[in-house]
């Protein structure tokens, strides 16, 4: 398992490549994680680290922890998460972790949550057709309908499709790619939408699925050659066709020029 981040929703926008094309981008916000302790196989039977995102008063911490972090020697964090690492001794208690922990990485999964709609019906959560609109339905057009059988089950199933909470899930997106990293503003774009609304916190880390994809700038840039070499193939089809024809020297031999007949 690699190393991941957390960032901050900030919202979408698009992206243009020098061919004219746009992709509709997320545009995230990466938080710095501080190195909070580093576990060795030696001592903890694990190599591992665990990092601290988005920071945090003291006065909402609870005395737990922040005796936990007085005891680290670090500033509270909102957010800490535990990776499994290889070489631990890459890190120190203290270091900071941020974009360039994605460098050179074309394809991450992202997880964060879903947008709450409250309690929602069944027509709205899970796209039933609902009761008749007409004369005899019963103030009940946009019901369920039946949930069980007779008297024997006797009971109604286990996950049943009924009313009820809709969304604030979380929810992983696999294999989004990465059109674009800003390390100097800590921006990362993600190529289409991911879960969530504006402001909210998104988990990030390299894609564990292995695959082979070509990202959109090896597409466009595929394209573009192929455009090119076409217009080239058809601009020397023009210039050869409008060339003239060069002139063959005549073959036939001049007439020869006729003597007076003698008389």
């Amino acid at each position: 398992m690699a190393l991941g981040l957390v960032g901050k929703k900030i919202g979408m926008t698009r992206e243009f490549f020098d061919s004219g094309i746009s992709i509709p981008v997320t545009v995230v916000k990466i938080e710095k994680g501080r190195v909070i302790d580093v576990y060795t196989k030696e001592k903890n039977g694990y190599s591992a680290v665990k990092l601290g995102f988005v920071k945090l008063k003291n006065s909402k911490l609870t005395n737990q922890m922040k005796g936990f972090f007085a005891k680290k020697n670090t500033e509270p964090k909102k957010i800490i998460k535990e990776y499994r690492i290889e070489k631990p001794e890459e890190f120190k208690t203290g270091n900071e972790i941020g974009l360039e922990a994605f460098k050179d990485v074309k394809f991450i999964d992202v997880r964060s949550e879903t947008i709450g709609k409250g309690f929602a019906g069944v027509m709205k959560k899970y796209n039933f057709a609902g009761l008749r609109a007409t004369h005899g339905v019963s103030v009940s057009h946009r019901s369920h309908g039946s949930t069980g059988q007779r008297q024997d089950p006797g009971k109604v199933f286990k996950g049943k499709k009924m009313a009820g909470h809709m969304g604030a899930k979380f929810r992983t997106i696999l294999n989004l790619e990465v059109i674009k990293s800003d390390p100097e503003n800590s921006l990362l774009y993600i190529k289409g939408s991911i879960p969530g609304s504006k402001n909210s916190l998104v988990f990030l880390r390299k894609s564990t699925k292995s695959f082979n994809r070509k990202t959109s700038v090896e597409k466009f840039a595929q394209e573009g050659k192929q455009t090119v070499k076409k217009e080239t193939k058809t601009s020397d089809k023009k210039a050869e066709a409008k060339k003239p024809e060069a002139k063959k020297p005549d073959d036939k031999k001049p007439a020869a020029k006729e003597q007076p007949k003698k008389k």
